[in-house]
């Protein structure tokens, strides 16, 4: 190395760099540039593919899962899961498999009979029911895990009486208790969707099982209420015997007749629906109710009083029921037309009278093999319903008597 050059003293300028310190200093220099545009080059490459995945993920990845509350709702999600998967491959192992803590839900398989429905598709569709122009509507429905229902009905009050200080109290009677069996019986609907919608990620076909299950059990059900026959099915209200209302006993249901045979009276027609009004106890006139269907309310919705104010008023807000004589309207497609000796009007408190009893599971059955290209779903549940208490009820009669 060559000594650096002696100052006008003679001692070497210690401001003035060597050669070596430039050539070194230069070097230095050389490097952190490159190292700052290689650094930069890596940034921006790592950007580039952050940003790719980034969009990758987008596509690809699940949404996070709301946080789980309890043990109920992660075994809901995962039965919901496990069911989507079954309906769309027919991969029953994540079913089979899936063990929940949920009450009601520890025994997802059934032998012959499919799986237990996810519980938000079993809610929609009973949601569905509950808000249809059908009995189920108005009735009291309850929920067993039997196979059948036993109504007890007391046919007498409790004995009373008064008594004072000095007197001898007498023996009081007891009450009389009637039971009514409502049996349960086995309500199907099989709707079928091709395989090729079914692979169709988009397609909700949880939602699109509930309608079209909703929708045949609707029908089946408000046919039944009304006039089934117990025979495999539900028995209905209209199919009891009806009686005149001063011939009336317990098992029949009593019945206004209004004096012209298949049609109203021609003069003070609206009479009839007075009489049938206050035919029925005051007891269950609080929350009682009208049942015909569209044809009778049309023949109805045109009847005035004596001073000329018409007996139906249309519902004031929206979803309200129309309303005869201030009591809502239930207008039930499957109710009689007016005609000769047709019970077409039914008049009383449902809630009271007429009991539907149902279990809460709802079983599904896939079958890819019977209708190919498409798929079937056999879905089953079991609903029973009978008249619970018949004084609840009474009948208008198109009849002379």
């Amino acid at each position: 190395m060559t000594n650096p050059a002696p100052s006008a003293t003679g001692q070497p300028d210690a401001a003035t760099p060597s050669p070596d310190e430039l050539a070194l200093k230069s070097a230095l220099q050389g490097f952190a540039q490159e190292f700052d545009g290689f650094q930069a080059d890596i940034t921006r490459k790592f950007s580039q593919t952050e940003e790719r995945l980034t969009m990758l993920d987008r596509k690809t990845a699940t949404p996070p899962a709301r946080p789980v509350l309890s043990h109920a709702d992660a075994g809901e999600t995962l039965h919901l899961k496990a069911f989507d998967t079954y309906l769309r491959r027919g991969d029953d192992t994540p079913l089979r498999g899936l063990e929940l803590e949920a009450k009601g839900l520890s025994t997802l398989q059934a032998a012959d009979g499919g799986y237990l429905v996810d519980p938000q598709t079993a809610e929609g569709i009973r949601s569905t029911l509950a808000s249809s122009a059908s009995i189920r509507a108005i009735a009291n429905v309850v929920t067993v895990e039997a196979t059948s229902f036993d109504v007890l009905i007391d046919h007498s009050d409790i004995g009373s009486g008064w008594a004072t200080e000095a007197s001898e109290i007498t023996a009081t009677t007891t009450p009389k208790i009637d039971r009514i069996p409502i049996r349960l019986h086995e309500l199907s609907a099989m709707p079928k969707a091709s395989q090729r919608l079914l692979d169709d990620s988009a397609f909700d076909v949880e939602g699109w099982l509930a309608e079209r299950i909703a929708q045949r059990f609707i029908r089946a059900e408000a046919a039944a209420f009304i006039h089934g026959d117990g025979a495999d099915k539900p028995r209905g209200f209209l199919d009891h015997s009806a009686v005149p209302l001063e011939l009336w006993e317990w098992g029949h249901l009593g019945y206004i007749a209004t004096g012209a045979d298949g049609d109203f009276a021609p003069v003070n027609a609206s009479d009839a629906i007075v009489d049938l009004v206050y035919a029925l106890d005051a007891t269950y006139r609080a929350n009682a109710v009208f049942v015909m269907n569209s044809k009778t309310a049309g023949a109805v919705r045109k009847m005035k009083d004596a001073d000329g104010r018409f007996l139906w008023s249309d519902g004031l807000a929206a979803g309200e029921p129309a309303r005869l004589m201030g009591y809502p309207v239930l207008v039930a497609e499957d109710m009689p037309d007016i005609g000769p000796d047709s019970t077409a009007i039914a008049f009383g408190d449902f809630r009271a009278g007429y009991t539907i009893a149902e279990r809460p599971d709802l079983r599904v059955l896939r079958d890819p093999f019977s209708a190919k290209p498409h798929v079937l779903f056999y879905a089953t549940k079991r609903v029973g319903g009978d008249v619970s208490d018949f004084k609840a009820i009474k009948l208008l009669k198109f009849a002379e008597s």
